[in-house]
């Protein structure tokens, strides 16, 4: 188990939720408490009341008049009011009151002539109308008196009682809040903890980080988030290793040529003839367009591509590329044919760096379509977007090959270290970057011993789009 640090998210969350929990378990009860007793206090004075007015009541009902009414009062001794004073019964205080008729008259009084005159003028005293037949008969005056009931009378009990039990719920929702507080503040913080260790762990250099995905919820998708962000990492520096070592192989087998044919040529080992010079100048051309590949690539990857859009026609892009390497066809005995289809839309694109990747395309299947094959260019619609096919007849591609074919020097015969063309191994790296940059995307289909479909979708180019690239 991990120890618990002041500052840690963990303590921090606990520390929350307690205090939470404490003012919750503390206000809550507290305001439950102080109803309570305002509510009892409330019941005591309207009991205080009715217990005058019932009998005052029912005696002018009987009588018509409050004549002989002193009587409801002298064998009435609950009458007297509640024994709030200390070691005062029920019996023993006499309680200053006035009962008025309807015109403010004195029909009653108890008390002496000072008590009678501090009732009167005090605001605090109790004024309730007697009504008989929903007829205002008199009006009774009464003292005030303290509603908080004495201790040891069951009045001062129940109310003890509501308070203790309010005490020990606070205690105990506080208890339970901070239970429940550190569990969740575990349980929060130990996915950020494990997110913590790992991208400290990343930052050193240690590629390929993962943590367990606990949830499906904000801090479990952060945690699939960086689960992808670490593999891409680890798969990006594997790459660019592999990418390091193949271009220093790539740049080595020229450079090692022509540093052996000038030794040789210093050595006076080999003539300086002209087929020597020309053998030379052939690897330095691959090395320059090695270069040049590599340059392309870096731009069309940082989208730093300059490209030149225009409105251009599918059929006059594959017309184009049949008729450049129909010579090179011609020599190998492949047939290039472009297939007969309804005109497809316009899309804008530069024209020349489109031309481009149908190049590397149509190199790429004369590479591997054998004497007597055939080559299928053609277009189509589909979904909103123009597609381009390079289809043809040669070897194809292994399964396990086709996910690889856009990397960078991959070649699906490892024994061909270098191609019989000259190629630097980045031609169909060079297209899918390039396509998108159009915004397009490319993708590759083959069955081994029947040949390989390289299909390239384009967005159509709109009216407004296509005048803003002609101009």
């Amino acid at each position: 188990m991990r120890p618990w640090h002041f500052r840690s998210l963990a303590v921090k969350l606990t520390l929350a939720f307690l205090l939470v929990g404490l003012v919750g378990a503390t206000l809550t009860p507290a305001l439950l408490g102080l109803v309570t007793q305002l509510r009892f206090e409330q019941f005591m004075r309207d009991r205080d009341r009715t217990s005058y007015l019932i009998p005052l009541t029912e005696y002018y009902r009987a009588n018509g008049s409050w004549r002989g009414v002193e009587t409801v009062f002298l064998y009435r001794p609950m009458m007297m009011g509640p024994g709030m004073g200390p070691g005062r019964g029920p019996h023993e205080w006499r309680r200053t009151l006035v009962l008025l008729d309807p015109q403010d008259r004195l029909v009653y009084r108890q008390g002496d002539d000072q008590a009678i005159a501090s009732l009167l003028a005090d605001e605090r005293a109790l004024s309730v109308p007697i009504e008989v037949d929903a007829r205002v008969v008199g009006r009774l005056v009464l003292e005030p008196f303290s509603v908080r009931p004495q201790p040891g009378t069951p009045e001062a009990d129940f109310l003890t009682g509501i308070w203790r039990l309010t005490v020990i719920s606070a205690i105990g929702t506080g208890g339970l809040a901070l239970v429940l507080g550190a569990w969740l503040a575990r349980a929060l913080a130990r996915p950020i903890h494990d997110l913590t260790i790992a991208t400290q762990a990343l930052a050193r250099g240690e590629l390929g980080q993962q943590v367990a995905v606990r949830a499906n919820d904000e801090i479990g998708q952060l945690a699939q988030a960086f689960n992808q962000m670490s593999a891409d990492l680890a798969r990006a520096s594997q790459l660019r290793r592999q990418m390091t070592a193949d271009i220093a192989h790539e740049l080595r087998t020229p450079l090692s040529l022509i540093l052996g044919y000038t030794e040789s040529l210093k050595d006076g080992k080999l003539p300086a003839d002209q087929a020597t010079f020309d053998l030379m100048h052939d690897e330095a051309r691959h090395l320059s367009r090695l270069v040049d590949d590599l340059r392309l690539l870096s731009l069309a990857e940082a989208g730093e591509l300059p490209l030149l859009r225009q409105p251009v026609e599918p059929r006059a892009l594959l017309e184009r590329a049949a008729l450049v390497h129909a010579a090179q066809a011609q020599q190998r005995g492949v047939t290039v044919v472009v297939a007969d289809a309804p005109a497809a839309p316009e899309v804008l694109v530069d024209a020349g760096r489109m031309a481009q990747v149908l190049d590397n395309l149509m190199s790429n299947a004369l590479r591997h379509t054998e004497r007597g094959g055939r080559i299928t260019l053609s277009a189509d619609v589909a979904d909103g977007a123009v597609r381009l096919h390079v289809a043809d007849t040669g070897s194809g591609i292994a399964p396990t090959d086709l996910p690889h074919v856009f990397d960078r020097f991959y070649r699906a015969d490892k024994s061909r270290q270098r191609s019989t063309g000259g190629e630097s191994g980045l031609g169909l790296a060079i297209a899918k970057s390039i396509v998108e940059a159009h915004g397009g995307t490319i993708t590759v289909s083959s069955v081994v011993g029947q040949g390989s479909t390289f299909t390239i979708v384009l967005p159509v180019a709109d009216a407004e789009a296509s005048c803003n690239g002609a101009k």
